[in-house]
């Protein structure tokens, strides 16, 4: 059984805002899960978040993850901003308040549970874990689009 948990992460928006919708493909040794979700008006950072959330969300018990994103939205968040913002109240460098706060936020306490290493990916390049979790995003998309 594989040591760490893979997930692929990823946000999708129909007009920005708009429609949208986020998409988590898991992998644990043979076991695969799929998760998506949308909301009527949001996003696409917002949907990226979200993706990132959930992953996090879905583990039972803290553990290791590789999260993979194709969002330089979320990588560059976590790996060089997310430390500053807290020092400084969660405001920008230009003292101006953080934008998604409440997702970064809630980001930032499911970190506090597992050993996460984040990876970007590019997106639509055929990797499969990234295909998969565009299409589950488009998914949850649709399914708050055409109720």
């Amino acid at each position: 059984m594989a040591s760490k948990v893979t997930a692929y992460t990823d946000g999708a928006c129909s007009g920005n805002p708009g429609p949208g919708g986020w998409g988590v493909y898991l992998k644990y040794g043979d076991a695969e899960k799929d998760l998506c979700g949308g909301e009527a008006e949001t996003t696409n950072n917002r949907m990226e978040l979200t993706a990132a959330i959930e992953a996090l969300k879905a583990l039972k018990r803290s553990t290791a993850i590789d999260l993979y994103t194709d969002s330089t939205y979320v990588r560059d968040g976590i790996t060089k901003w997310i430390h500053n913002w807290k020092k400084n109240g969660w405001r920008t460098a230009s003292k101006k308040p953080v934008k998604n706060v409440d997702l970064w936020q809630a980001l930032d306490e499911e970190l506090a549970k597992h050993d996460v290493a984040f990876h970007w990916v590019k997106g639509h390049a055929g990797i499969d874990g990234n295909e998969r979790a565009d299409q589950l995003a488009n998914q949850g998309m649709d399914e708050v689009r055409y109720r």
